[in-house]
């Protein structure tokens, strides 16, 4: 039932997502969002099969599925909202004055959809970043047409979570074409997609070899196209001195519960922290060395996850400067992935880009610095982050303003204290970065934002009112947001 889907009936499904791109065109932003709808309602009323299937590939908890399920569905509601008011397509309208000299022409822009997306589902977050997940969501969000390769780590579950949205499509009478759902394990099946020319962008979540792979792949294309991949990231933190010294003990704690969280498989894992020698930086080095021997192993999503995770943390063992602090007590079995803890010193990092490369699981770096020069200098060094925080007082961010200017650039979330591993689902949310932790730092993959991935811009030119798409006619007829020579407002008597 799992296997590979034929390169024939592929090429079948890529055709009907692009005659249900044209059937989109017909079809507002308001009606997207009444599908949107229905899909999260589908997806809502998936019983304890689900939540049971999922534990099952996955190896996740109940509860954190189940928490899980309910982010999913408000992704689902939250960008269906977000297009009927109509901001992400940013109308504008410029009024012609016909007695200028030159003539001013009416110009009017809108952003629509790109054309049929194909989404690669991600393995460690099976509900909110695969099948259902915020990519699928916010591609038809735009008006795109998805095709969707499962993650051979959970295909069950992502044919639950598709016959959910295939139910949708079908209930509320929209063209088939909308979805698809193949199955693929090997290079050559992504390949073939990311290659098509009806595919006009694609979204990833994965490793750095498979997103680049991708991204390479497209712009070899004769018709180059977007990749939206999301790579990976070590997620530094800079333990500023005096927050240091104000409670070492608590910023471990703190620290270890964030990098073990999920057997640290999220991609906003806090891997590295950077702190300056001194007694404050060995009781923090010693807290995480006793707390962390009684954190038991478990299971990790599936046994090539934990294979890799064995394999670089072995690698980096062989590292000659790095030294472990400390480890779990129980030996992992096999599957399981187990925290380890390890210390380097600064000018190795900056020698060794080794260093700084993502071990996905429970593995943390602490990087000790002889100066606040060193650590400037290590800001200087690595390269894009998802995330990047600052444990500080107000007072250290005052004295060190160098540092987190520089940090802006690396990143595209800077937290003030607390730690990466939440990613709130809302418009302010950046979840993306310079590269390497993504292809393309201009956008997010999480909060409602992550439509503006799949959209372009197109003007019209002295079109006749009748004959304009909806959203830029004069009577406003969808109710939504529009720049009308240069004032924001919904107000039709503004033309």
């Amino acid at each position: 039932m799992y296997t590979e889907t034929p390169q024939e009936q592929v090429k079948e499904l890529l055709h009907k997502a692009e005659e249900a791109f044209q059937y989109l065109k017909g079809r507002s932003a308001i009606d997207r969002a009444g599908l949107m709808y229905a899909i999260a309602a589908k997806i809502e009323g998936l019983g304890t099969e689900l939540i049971a299937t999922a534990m099952e590939e996955s190896h996740l908890p109940e509860a954190r599925l189940i928490g899980e399920k309910a982010r999913t569905v408000f992704q689902w509601r939250s960008y269906a909202d977000h297009i009927k008011d109509g901001l992400c397509f940013e109308a504008r309208i410029d009024t012609a004055i016909p007695d200028r000299t030159p003539p001013k022409p009416d110009l009017r822009k809108i952003k629509v959809g790109v054309g049929p997306v194909v989404v690669f589902g991600a393995s460690n977050f099976p509900f909110a970043f695969s099948t259902a997940g915020g990519d699928t969501a916010s591609a038809i969000a735009a008006g795109c047409p998805v095709i969707l390769k499962a993650h051979p780590g959970h295909p069950k579950t992502s044919a639950l979570m598709a016959e959910a949205i295939f139910g949708a499509i079908k209930e509320e009478g929209w063209h088939d074409g909308i979805f698809s759902h193949i199955y693929g394990n090997s290079n050559e099946s992504g390949a073939y997609l990311v290659q098509h020319p009806i595919v006009k962008s694609v979204a990833f979540t994965g490793s750095y070899g498979g997103g680049k792979a991708l991204f390479d792949l497209a712009n070899q294309r004769k018709e180059p196209i977007p990749v939206f991949a999301e790579m990976g990231s070590v997620n530094p933190v800079f333990a500023l001195p005096e927050k240091m010294a104000t409670d070492p003990r608590g910023l471990a704690n703190q620290y270890l519960s964030s990098l073990t969280l999920g057997v640290g498989q999220f991609c906003t894992n806090p891997g590295v922290l950077i702190a300056v020698k001194g007694k404050d930086l060995e009781t923090f080095k010693e807290v995480l060395r006793q707390e962390v021997l009684s954190c038991p192993p478990a299971n990790m999503l599936h046994a090539g996850i934990a294979k890799a995770y064995h394999a670089n943390s072995e690698r980096m063992l062989t590292e000659s400067t790095i030294r472990v602090i400390g480890k779990a007590e129980q030996i992992a079995a096999e599957g399981q992935g187990a925290a380890l803890l390890v210390e380097t010193d600064a000018k190795s990092v900056v020698e060794n880009d080794a260093l700084l490369e993502e071990v996905f699981g429970p593995f943390g770096l602490i990087v000790a610095c002889e100066s606040e020069e060193e650590m400037l200098n290590i800001a200087d060094h690595i390269k894009g982050q998802l995330t990047i925080t600052v444990a500080a007082t107000e007072a250290d961010a005052v004295r060190h303003s160098k540092l987190i200017s520089l940090l802006q650039d690396k990143c595209g979330r800077l937290l003030f204290n607390g730690m990466p591993t939440g990613v709130e689902v809302c418009i302010a949310m950046q979840h993306g970065g310079p590269f390497p932790a993504t292809t393309d730092a201009r956008f997010t993959s999480v909060g409602s934002d992550a439509v503006q991935r799949f959209l372009r811009p197109i003007s019209f030119q002295n079109w006749p009112n009748a004959l304009l798409p909806d959203a830029l006619k004069n009577e406003n007829p969808l109710g939504i947001y529009r720049t009308v020579n240069s004032v924001l407002t919904k107000d039709a008597s503004a033309l």
